[in-house]
């Protein structure tokens, strides 16, 4: 639960402008999460988020892209616990979930922000992750299958 609530933190934060640990927990309440500020206040210090300035000149929470190894590992356990199977549609990678798991896999393939991927689009069970090439896309899910097989 921990994993998919701190991948669903990661989707929130990727598409508001999230700056107080309050308005957080109520976003997550909204996607069914039960949370307290103080569950809040804990995966923000787990998950190393930190206040950045946004566009509008509000603070707003992110995750800095050369995070320590441990985020990186968290966010490759949500992966590999989600991940069923990767195929490819020209260059379009699709990725097959465990049932309810789509979208927190997608955030965190969102915050690998790998140059080769436009974006993802996730339902239940199943991502279309966008690449820019054919080609890109056997090596991104090259990629993906040797960082799910070595960890």
């Amino acid at each position: 639960m921990k994993l998919e609530r701190q991948a669903e933190i990661l989707k929130l934060i990727h598409s508001y402008e999230i700056d107080t640990q309050e308005e957080l927990a109520r976003r997550l309440n909204d996607a069914g999460y039960r949370v307290t500020q103080a569950t809040v206040s804990r995966d923000i210090r787990d998950m190393k988020l930190t206040k950045v300035e946004g566009e509008n000149g509000r603070l707003r929470y992110v995750l800095l892209q050369n995070q320590p190894s441990d985020t990186a590992g968290r966010f490759v356990r949500v992966l590999k616990d989600a991940v069923v199977s990767l195929d490819t549609a020209e260059n379009i990678l699709v990725i097959r979930t465990v049932p309810g798991m789509a979208m927190a896999a997608a955030a965190v393939i969102d915050e690998m922000n790998w140059n080769e991927i436009v974006g993802c689009i996730a339902g239940d069970n199943t991502i279309m992750c966008a690449i820019r090439t054919r080609e890109e896309t056997l090596r991104v899910m090259d990629r993906l299958r040797r960082m799910l097989e070595t960890f």
